[in-house]
């Protein structure tokens, strides 16, 4: 026998990640043109698996081109799937010279799939006691599953043992094929058979075992407790031929004749001068620097894939000093080193997300890289008496963490302010946060939560807390986690915030406008949107609960009329039943299938079909209220805060691309104001006896800003005019005098004004405007003829985004373009609506978060008795005290139309009611 130590073989399924990577991830280019996601994701994701299992011989493996023996078994088998995209063919070759040069094998089979190539090389395997690890994302290799092998998922950090087989299908890995035979595979076009669906395929293998002992047993299969048993022998009987088709195409197999054994197969040494070449092509810069300091990039090569290898030891992580603080004299000399520090990272650990329930139960710190210390003194589960007394820590943090002049660095610190302030202390000194340096350095370079940032800037893996606190409905709190757990993992925190700090911060620093924007506009903004979160906002139960109940009658009322018009009842929430009855019994078009190949009952789709057919028309109805109803008026009053009786939003300032901010919980940007149910969501938010809401609104801004950056005449004549753009535009396209414009001719203006700043194509503004494309063609072109400033900006836009590869705002923020240079047409016309729009849209976002700052200064200056409550888009809402009203109107309306110095005017709708739909 194999001795335990020797380390697990890794079979990589290189095809199941090449389509994964593929359409996982966002699509990415060089400035050549090419593309380069697919590559970087599989690569990628073959490096974290060389991480996690150092010293095991890993090999990968790909599906051959043409076609294999279960194509001459069943000729349709995979026959629905589509041709490979042409931007995806043309990856292939760079990943499998990237594998070769990385020093690992790389095994192509003809006549056979990928899959029985693994299966072979790992029956192999466990034939001489060596464990097999085979990673892959693909269900049907669970049929391979055993005590010997385990199937990793690096999408999604998954392993599959026999009890994870059990845990997921419900049935064991013997099973798995039988399974498959039943229920068949669309993907692949394996027929299975007909009416057996997942449960019904679980009953009966669960209730009588394989499909050979399920056709012995054919009059047992009545009395299962399954939906249409009575009538399933017969169904079963006429399709056996089907099943064990089916069973045949499922199975992999385990005897592919391979001109290499397993044995024979090695890892060698990494080429990592041909690998340094690859990466500069490709433009995989973190990659290429790490080449150039003179590393690999790569675990050190495992020996020979051989029963006699004995594996390498892991490589030992980074030598760190991470300490639990448990006596006062040790937290007395970490407070020193923090006072003597020039700078800080700072974490807490809390006992929720909820930022207005969280209590903390300890902090944790860093003052230099590898080095830092966790204090624990909430935690809650016996033998903790050792810990620190919350009070005293706490007493003794205080003057440090709310002195402005002692700088801390933290990841989000938002959260942790505001965390802090339920115990009595106001964070002050934030002026350096990793997840906004990141986020203004790059916004579409990666997430920028900490694990994310880690991997990308510092090529580290960090412990996740699901690591340490489980998952699911049984994770603990960070209260209930063992200290020798917690440590590590708090302590880890505010290391990895330090070492990101210290590498992203140099790259901020060397580009001044990206400085400016970080520190006058989304660091400013921190402490407001701290403030407007805890201010939260007050909401009516009674009349939510009011506007739930009559959504619910006119759900009832919807859902009979489709009933009607279907000539049958159907779940109107499933897509599966809602595609037979639009296409399948009354014969409507196909506008767009699934990738599956069914018929999609997407909303745009409905859209379509709405225009036509009044079924579609209700069912479109139907969504949007039952949205509402369970996104606000059934959810708002189960989020008002037991503590202050209001709800409180989470504003996230590095989630959009182009620099605006998004809500959730609740998220308030998507409350609908086009339909009269959303306005009476609206009237829900109220204020409070003797206050009103104020709701200040930038009117126009995109449009502004269009006009200011365009520098047309006509635009800018309008707006300093005063004219009503809408109207004006209408006048130029159509020919007419002012006050000759119809309200129909304002609303086809204001559609080709937001349209062509948002990218619109003549066919888009065709459907918008319910005319035909020639027609719409013939507005955009007189738009353009009236409004020359205006082309030329766009076409100056498209020219320096594909040179300099992203925009800019007017205040320097970036956006960078990956696709702007992509040779796939539609992923390059993509970008370039982008790079005309952001300049816009991430302006007029800049813009807002700069009045914000200012306006919160003005109302912690002076003493109006009012209080920000909310920002939805280009909005500000306040809740006032009534003899105030008349100051902060004209002061608010003062600042936030003085924040910019545009070429236009810069207007500002202020309304007033005692409701958010009134102010509006």
């Amino acid at each position: 026998m194999i001795e335990d130590s020797v380390a697990p073989i890794v079979l990589v399924d290189g095809s199941s990640y090449l389509y994964r990577a593929y359409h996982a991830l966002p699509p990415l280019t060089n400035s050549k043109g090419q593309a380069t996601g697919a590559v970087k994701g599989v690569i990628n994701m073959i490096r974290r698996l060389l991480k996690d299992h150092p010293g095991s011989p890993s090999v990968v493996i790909f599906d051959a081109k043409g076609k294999t023996f279960r194509d001459d078994i069943y000729p349709e088998y995979k026959a629905h799937r589509p041709p490979m995209p042409d931007d995806l063919r043309e990856q292939i070759e760079p990943i499998h010279n990237i594998i070769k040069a990385m020093g690992l094998p790389l095994i192509i089979i003809d006549g056979v799939e990928a899959d029985d190539v693994i299966g072979t090389y790992a029956r192999q395997a466990t034939e001489q006691g060596l464990d097999v690890i085979v990673s892959t994302g693909d269900k049907d290799m669970a049929q391979l599953v055993n005590k010997h092998i385990t199937l990793v998922n690096t999408m999604n950090d998954t392993v599959m043992d026999e009890e994870g087989v059990l845990v997921k299908f419900g049935i064991p890995p013997s099973l798995i094929i039988d399974y498959l035979a039943l229920i068949g595979d669309k993907v692949d076009n394996i027929p299975g058979v007909a009416g057996v669906g997942e449960k019904t395929a679980l009953g009966l293998l669960q209730g009588i075992g394989s499909i050979d002992e399920i056709f012995a047993n054919l009059d047992k299969v009545p009395e299962l407790p399954i939906r249409g048993a009575k009538t399933l022998s017969a169904k079963l009987e006429k399709e056996k031929e089907v099943a064990y088709l089916s069973y045949e195409l499922a199975t992999i197999k385990l005897d592919v004749d391979l001109p290499d054994s397993i044995e024979s197969l090695a890892m060698v040494e990494p080429d990592s001068e041909l690998l340094l070449t690859y990466f500069e092509d490709m433009e995989f810069k973190s990659w290429v620097e790490d080449l150039e300091k003179g590393g690999s990039g790569l675990p050190p090569p495992a020996v020979a894939v051989s029963s006699e290898a004995i594996a390498e030891p892991p490589t030992p992580p980074a030598c760190v000093d991470y300490q639990l603080v448990l006596t006062e004299h040790d937290f007395s000399r970490w407070l020193t080193k923090l006072e003597a520090a020039p700078y800080f990272a700072f974490d807490t650990e809390t006992t929720s997300l909820n930022y207005m329930e969280a209590r903390v139960v300890g902090v944790s710190f860093a003052v230099e890289a590898g080095s830092a210390a966790y204090v624990p003194f909430g935690h809650d589960y016996v033998g903790v008496e050792q810990q620190l007394s919350e009070d005293w820590v706490l007493a003794q943090l205080k003057p440090l963490l709310e002195d402005s002049s002692r700088a801390k660095v933290g990841q989000n610190l938002k959260y942790d302010r505001n965390v802090l302030a339920n115990h009595g202390i106001e964070l002050n000194g934030i002026q350096f946060d990793t997840m906004l340096e990141s986020y203004v350095l790059n916004s579409t370079a990666t997430r920028h939560d900490m694990d994310s940032l880690a991997r990308k800037y510092l090529d580290v893996g960090t412990i996740k807390f699901e690591d340490i606190a489980g998952k699911g409905a049984k994770q603990l709190t960070f209260n209930q986690i063992q200290l020798q757990q917690a440590g590590p993992y708090a302590a880890e925190d505010a290391d990895i915030t330090l070492q990101l700090h210290e590498v992203l911060w140099p790259k901020l620093a060397a580009i001044d406008s990206l400085m400016s924007v970080f520190q006058t506009i989304e660091l400013s903004l921190v402490p407001v949107l701290s403030r407007i979160e805890r201010n939260g906002a007050l909401v009516s139960r009674d009349l939510l609960n009011k506007q739930s109940a009559e959504l619910g009658t006119r759900l009832q009322q919807l859902e009979k009329e489709a009933h009607e018009l279907a000539g049958e009842a159907f779940n109107l929430s499933s897509p599966k039943q809602l595609g037979h009855i639009l296409f399948d019994k009354l014969e409507l078009p196909v506008i767009k299938k699934t990738p599956k190949g069914a018929a999609s009952t997407a909303e745009e789709v409905l859209a379509e079909l709405a225009l036509d057919y009044p079924l579609p028309r209700i069912l479109m109805e139907y969504r949007g209220l039952s949205k509402l109803k369970s996104t606000y008026t059934d959810k708002l009053p189960q989020m008002i805060s037991e503590v202050t009786g209001r709800i409180h939003t989470s504003y996230h300032q590095a989630v959009t691309a182009t620099g605006r901010l998004s809500s959730s919980d609740p998220n308030l940007q998507n409350i609908p104001i086009r339909t009269e149910e959303g306005r009476k969501v609206r009237q829900a938010f109220v204020a409070r006896d003797g206050y009103k809401i104020v709701a200040a609104d930038y009117s126009q801004i995109e449009l502004r800003i269009m006009a200011h950056l365009s520098q047309d005449n006509g635009l800018l004549k309008a707006f300093a005019e005063g004219k009503d753009i809408h109207q004006a535009t209408a006048a130029e396209v159509f020919g007419l005098e002012l006050e000759q414009v119809s309200t129909e001719q304002r609303r086809r203006a204001k559609a080709i004004n937001f349209g062509l700043i948002y990218g619109m194509s003549a066919f888009g503004l065709a459907k918008q405007i319910d005319v035909g494309r020639h027609e719409a063609q013939e507005y955009i072109d007189t738009y353009f003829s009236r409004y020359p400033g205006v082309r030329d900006y766009m076409d100056n836009t498209r020219a320096d985004a594909a040179e300099r590869g992203y925009v800019e705002t007017l205040y320097g923020r970036r956006l960078y373009l990956p696709e702007i240079n992509a040779s796939n047409g539609m992923r390059r016309q993509a970008a370039e609506r982008t790079a005309i729009n952001a300049p816009m849209q991430g302006t007029a976002a800049d813009i807002i978060k700069k009045a914000m700052v200012d306006v919160d200064r003005w109302l912690l200056e002076s003493d109006v008795d009012g209080q920000m409550i909310m920002q939805v888009h280009d909005e500000l809402v306040f809740e006032v005290a009534e003899p105030s009203l008349d100051y902060l109107v004209s002061s608010v309306n003062d600042l936030m139309s003085g924040a910019v110095v545009l070429d236009v005017p810069l207007i500002v709708d202020v309304g007033i009611g005692s409701n958010w739909d009134e102010a509006h």
